[in-house]
């Protein structure tokens, strides 16, 4: 896990409440581990502003318990039948969670590093 964050940039960007009844120290490692499985670059030193800023927004999410919530992974289908012969069927997984305004506000901020660059060539041999 690369550290883009620190608690001490978040105090700076959000000021010294930011993580209300949370506990800081673990909202910054979330973000930082949330951060390095969406940044697909690599990232310069110092870290970009945009990145910190995205950083401070998930850590918030993540002190106020919104960031990694725990979800259900089963796979479910509902077949409903009005008449003998028809029928409508559905299938979907269950426990899908809607995104907060700051990870998504993160998001817009990461797309540049989000995004892989160039093209990959492939040689057969």
């Amino acid at each position: 896990m690369t550290d883009f964050i620190t608690v001490a940039d978040v105090d700076a960007q959000l000021g010294s409440g930011w993580a209300g009844t949370g506990d800081p120290v673990l909202a910054v490692t979330m973000a930082n581990a949330w951060l390095t499985t969406k940044i697909k670059r690599a990232v310069p030193y110092p870290v970009p502003t945009e990145i910190k800023t995205a950083g401070a927004q998930v850590a918030k999410e993540a002190a106020a318990g919104k960031l990694y919530t725990p979800t259900q992974k089963e796979v479910q289908s509902k077949t409903v039948s009005a008449q003998s012969g028809t029928s409508v069927s559905k299938t979907y997984v269950a426990g899908s969670t809607d995104q907060s305004a700051g990870v998504n506000f993160a998001l817009a901020l990461l797309d540049p590093w989000i995004k892989r660059s160039g093209v990959m060539m492939l040689k057969r041999i």
